[in-house]
């Protein structure tokens, strides 16, 4: 199995290269490659992660499935077969890990909601007693569950540098009212789904973060969708408020760097061996959880 770092199609237009995905414009519409490249605190770290792409690129499929009742998404196929004829002599490396989608127009914010008092809201909320501004009630502990969700939307950083939490007004301001108002109801929708869903088979979405764009003047869903990277996922059955939880998520990476001597500015550290395939196996295994399938190659 050989590690996917970085795509280079010499006859395909290069739109854009994430921290994990890379993008090209086929004219009327993008392909988007999932890498296996993994990003902590905003650095690209040096090392891949085994089958990382497939499992990102085959939950966003399944959620974005699962959502259609509630807003209309950005794919096309999934299937390589259906890309255009520049793409098939890719096919091999493409498959399971590619996703052929409309050409929207991003909003100029991340929609991020939170049900569980964790990451940066916990900070927040030990600093202020809100997140975000919102208030919340006195006494509550890290990882309890918030009386409510909560709609928090940030601004979309430039690779390389932090997004930065805005107060809804402001969000209001970059795209409208009425706009504005949609996306926060529809993301609460669909969070308040997907935890119903995940909690099923045995996983808590403790936050997720949301793209958003506009085509044919529709709102649509874009991007990602509630995978490990955009998400908290921690197992139902050793859920226990009071501290940190274990995770199916990049969390584990997170707690691990935090041990390091590092200023959490590139370059990054090394990554031992170890680590890689334990975060491999929690993605993996978030997966299987969720879709009731292993990683289709």
């Amino acid at each position: 199995m050989s590690l996917v770092l970085e795509t280079n199609f010499p006859d395909l237009t290069l739109a854009a290269r994430g921290k994990v995905r890379d993008i090209y414009d086929l004219g009327e519409t993008l392909l988007i490659v999932t890498s296996d490249r993994i990003s902590a605190f905003d650095v690209i770290m040096n090392e891949g992660i085994p089958d990382k792409g497939h499992v990102l690129n085959q939950i966003s499929a399944f959620w974005f499935r699962q959502m259609e009742g509630i807003i209309p998404n950005h794919i096309i196929s999934t299937d390589v077969a259906d890309f255009p004829p520049a793409c098939q002599k890719y096919a091999e490396l493409l498959k399971g890990r590619s996703m052929l989608v409309k050409k929207a127009k991003p909003l100029p914010a991340e929609c991020i909601v939170r049900g569980y008092l964790s990451g940066s809201g916990w900070k927040d909320y030990q600093a202020t007693g809100a997140i975000c501004g919102i208030p919340l009630p006195a006494g509550l502990k890290e990882s309890d569950q918030l009386p409510e969700p909560l709609f928090t939307p940030s601004t979309k950083a430039e690779l390389g540098t932090h997004d930065e939490n805005i107060p809804f007004e402001k969000m209001a301001e970059l795209c409208g009212v009425e706009l504005a108002r949609q996306v926060r109801d529809v993301t609460l929708q669909i969070y308040s789904r997907a935890r119903d869903i995940a909690a099923e088979k045995g996983i808590i979405i403790a936050d997720t973060k949301f793209e958003y764009g506009i085509f044919d003047g529709e709102l649509i869903i874009i991007d990602e969708c509630m995978t490990p990277d955009s998400s908290r996922f921690w197992p139902k059955d050793q859920y226990q408020p009071g501290g940190a939880q274990p995770s199916f998520d990049k969390q584990f990476l997170r707690d691990y760097l935090e041990t390091l001597d590092w200023d959490k500015s590139a370059p990054a550290p090394p990554l031992p061996a170890e680590i890689i395939e334990k975060t491999a196996a929690k993605y993996r295994e978030a997966l299987e959880r969720l879709t009731g399938k292993g990683v289709q190659r």
